[in-house]
């Protein structure tokens, strides 16, 4: 395996594990505002990783019709995610403060 496979690999398992741990903090905690800030973060580590998924979709193996739909819809909708996640954490720090 080349190094980029190895890096997409351990970015892929560390976004996944941050997605993880935010949701179970997002569910743990009672208040609005905590709440609002790691359901940011569990769309900004899930957005990350839908796009590191349709990375490795589009870029690692043959390139075929099914293929290139499916990686076009995961990094759409990881950019989404990402975006969306970035825009509401914005939104509660600014509103923590």
């Amino acid at each position: 395996m080349a190094w980029y496979q190895y890096a997409l690999t351990v970015l892929i398992v560390a976004s996944l594990g941050f997605s993880v741990f935010y949701s179970f903090r997002y569910r743990l905690h009672k208040e609005p505002q905590a709440r609002g800030l790691y359901a940011a973060r569990m769309n900004i580590s899930m957005g990350m990783l839908l796009i590191l998924l349709s990375l490795v979709q589009l870029f690692q193996f043959e390139m075929n019709t099914v293929r290139l739909v499916i990686g076009a819809l995961l990094l759409l909708l990881g950019l989404f995610n990402l975006f969306a996640g970035l825009r509401n954490h914005s939104r509660f720090r600014f509103q923590q403060r």
